[in-house]
C-alpha cells in the first residue's frame, strides 16, 4: 500500500511539473503558427510595397515561414524539456538522411536558388523551356509555375529547369518577325515583292518601314521563297503575324501570284 502511495505521489509530482510546461507549450505552438502565417504575410505585403522583383517575393516569404517555423518547434521542444542540443543534432543527422534520400529535391531548391541570382526570366516573361512556351506566373522553392497561352498551368522543376536552355521572348522591348512566301517560277518576283512591302511595311506595328527587308531566299524545288522580316514590339509579334499571312494570301490571289504545293506528274507511255 505503501508503494502505491509513493508511486501515486511522484505521479502527482510529474502532472504539477509537466502539465504547466506542456500546456504552455501548446499556448505557444498555436500563437506562435497565427503570428508566423500573419508575419509571413505582412513580409510579402511590405516586399510588394517595395516594389521587390515578383519573383523573389513568394521565394523568400516562404524561406522566412519555413526559418520562423523550425525556431518556433524548438522553443516548444525546450519548453517541453527535450534537451535542444542533442535535439539539434539529431535533427542535423536526420536531415543528412532525408537530404540524401531526396537529392532531387534538394537539386530543385538549388536550381531556384539559382534562377533568383541569375534571373535568365521574372514573373510575366513569356520563355520556352522543358517543351512548352508560356508566361511564368510564380517562381516558387522547388518548382516554376507557368500559364499556356490557352489558359494550362504547368508546374515545371527548378532544377532541370536551371540546367535546361531557356529561350526568353520578352528580354527584348522589340521582336523581329519572319515570314517565308513561296511563289510560282513563272510568277514575277519584283510583283510578289510590291505586293508583301504594302501589307507589311504599310502597317503602323512595323518599326523598320525605312529598312524593308523581302529578299529570295532560296530557289525550292516547287517554287521561289521570298523571306520577309519586321521589326515590331513584342505584344505585337503574334497579331502582325498571323494577319500578315492571311493578307499576303488574299493579294496573291486577287493579283494572280501562285502559291505553288508539291505535285507529281505522272505519263503514261503506250507503246503500239
Amino acid at each position: 500500500m505503501e508503494n502505491m502511495s509513493n508511486y501515486w505521489d511522484s505521479l502527482v509530482d510529474l502532472a504539477v511539473a509537466y502539465i504547466p510546461k506542456f500546456l504552455l507549450a501548446v499556448v505557444t505552438l498555436i500563437i506562435g503558427v497565427w503570428l508566423i502565417k500573419r508575419i509571413a504575410r505582412s513580409l510579402r505585403r511590405f516586399m510588394e510595397r517595395r516594389n521587390l522583383d515578383p519573383s523573389v517575393v513568394p521565394f523568400l516569404s516562404t524561406v522566412a515561414s519555413i526559418a520562423l517555423y523550425v525556431m518556433l518547434f524548438l522553443s516548444v521542444a525546450g519548453m517541453v524539456g527535450i534537451e535542444t542540443t542533442s535535439f539539434i543534432a539529431a535533427l542535423g543527422a536526420a536531415g543528412l538522411a532525408i537530404g540524401l534520400a531526396l537529392q532531387g529535391s534538394l537539386a530543385n531548391f538549388a536550381g531556384g536558388v539559382m534562377l533568383l541570382i541569375f534571373k535568365p526570366f521574372r514573373v510575366n516573361d513569356v520563355i520556352e523551356a522543358q517543351g512548352v512556351i508560356a508566361q511564368v506566373t510564380e517562381i516558387q522553392i522547388f518548382h516554376t509555375i507557368l500559364k499556356t497561352f490557352d489558359n494550362k498551368t504547368i508546374i515545371l522543376p527548378n532544377g532541370p529547369l536551371h540546367n535546361d536552355k531557356i529561350i526568353n521572348y520578352s528580354t527584348e522591348k522589340t521582336r523581329t518577325v519572319e515570314w517565308i512566301f513561296e511563289i510560282s517560277y513563272k510568277d514575277s518576283i519584283d510583283k510578289a515583292r510590291e505586293i508583301i512591302h504594302r501589307i507589311v511595311y504599310s502597317d503602323p506595328r512595323t518599326l523598320n518601314a525605312a529598312t524593308p527587308f523581302i529578299n529570295v531566299s532560296e530557289l525550292g524545288q516547287n517554287g521561289v521563297r521570298l523571306k520577309v522580316r519586321a521589326v515590331v514590339n513584342g505584344a505585337d509579334y503574334w497579331g502582325l503575324f498571323f494577319e500578315v499571312n492571311e493578307k499576303v494570301k488574299k493579294a496573291f490571289d486577287q493579283e494572280g501570284i501562285t502559291i505553288p504545293f508539291p505535285q507529281t506528274e505522272v505519263r503514261l507511255h503506250q507503246d503500239y
